[in-house]
């Protein structure tokens, strides 16, 4: 197993390295920002591949599973950041060199709450049921919180922010703390997610590694990407919720492994589906609009 983990680390911080490097030199263009997102999506795709050749079906299917929900979250996770940008007035030329520093950031204390969490499931099993409780909060606050617009001025975690910053702070640096803040909070709503999936240290770290690859990429069709998918917000909440009453059911219901991974997916493709019949009802609605009247 330790050649396993050491190729898997290798990998992903090579990978990381060249995706935040490329990301830091210079802002791509949306052709190649698409690319780019396809081929980073498709290497986390082929790592199941990878798992089903070396380990077995299980451990394919549940790496899957989690990394389709690590990637799904970190759509809301760049709408954050791009709100925080544009409270602060960060310029273009700056928004990259923070967005790299906060990606940095959540690797690290994603790979610290992975390790902490695990610790802490195998000595206090009870533990589930706080994890199980905190997903479904999240999975509340997601559903009915999902078509409002952030105001970070408002949030608990501005307010620490702006209280531990010395009077004075750049916006740069700001931006910088508020990012790594909003880290933190997205690390405690995303890590309980893929643990109702697996506590299997391998593969959580493996889903949450790869999802994190092109994350700079994805940046820059957030505002394409999230203006089509209008009920992103509603399906991350009901698979939140799935696996919330996962974990909080853990010692008397036991689905099957495959059914983690029909729910993920059977899930975000409605609201795509769901998300494409409104962008067309609303076209449709905008050419039946009369035109305005002119004197």
């Amino acid at each position: 197993m330790a050649f396993e983990w050491g190729g898997l680390v290798a990998f992903v911080v090579l990978a990381l390295a060249f995706d935040l490097r490329s990301g830091a030199r210079a802002a791509p263009s949306t052709r190649s920002a698409l690319i780019w997102s396809i081929v980073w999506t498709g290497l986390g795709l082929l790592f199941a591949v990878v798992l089903l050749l070396t380990e077995d079906s299980r451990h394919a299917t549940d790496y899957l599973s989690g990394f389709l929900i690590e990637k799904s979250l970190s759509l809301d996770n760049l709408f954050v950041f791009a709100i925080l940008f544009t409270f602060f007035g960060i310029p273009d030329s700056e928004r990259q060199r923070v967005l790299v520093l906060g990606i940095a950031g959540a690797i690290v204390l994603r790979t610290g709450f992975i390790l902490a969490g695990v610790a802490i499931l195998d000595a206090f099993s009870w533990f589930t049921y706080v994890l199980g409780a905190i997903l479904a909060i999240t999975a509340y606050n997601v559903w009915k919180h999902g078509d409002e617009e952030l105001d970070p001025e408002n949030t608990r975690i501005m307010k620490v922010v702006r209280r531990v910053t010395p009077e004075g702070t750049t916006n740069f640096v700001l931006a910088l703390v508020a990012v790594a803040a909003f880290d933190v909070l997205f690390a405690i709503d995303s890590i309980p997610a893929i643990f109702a999936i697996t506590r299997d240290t391998y593969v959580v770290f493996a889903a949450n590694a790869f999802s994190l690859l092109g994350m700079v990429s994805l940046y820059f069709l957030l505002d394409t990407l999230l203006a089509r998918f209008r009920y992103l917000s509603q399906g991350l909440a009901l698979i939140l919720g799935y696996v919330a009453l996962k974990l909080l059911l853990e010692d008397v219901v036991h689905p099957p492994e495959w059914l983690n991974l029909v729910v993920v997916v059977g899930t975000l493709t409605v609201a795509a589906l769901l998300s494409k019949r409104r962008e067309d009802a609303d076209a449709e609605a905008g050419r039946a609009a009369p035109a305005p009247q002119t004197e």
